[in-house]
């Protein structure tokens, strides 16, 4: 699956494939994201809505 990512170094979008899906934060007051890896290795994270996160299959 492929997702929509701000690369912080470029300044810039990129499209990069999901690795992981991760949540952050205490039961009741989650944070769902997407983790990727740029071409050179760097990570890559993007915040997404619980929804968008439980319908993606990774």
């Amino acid at each position: 699956m492929q997702h929509k990512f701000y690369d912080v170094k470029t300044k810039s979008h990129v499209t990069a494939d999901v690795t992981e899906k991760v949540s952050y934060g205490a039961k009741g007051n989650e944070r769902y994201a997407f983790r990727a890896k740029t071409a050179d290795g760097r990570n890559l994270t993007a915040f997404v809505s619980k929804a968008t996160w439980e319908k993606a299959n990774i």
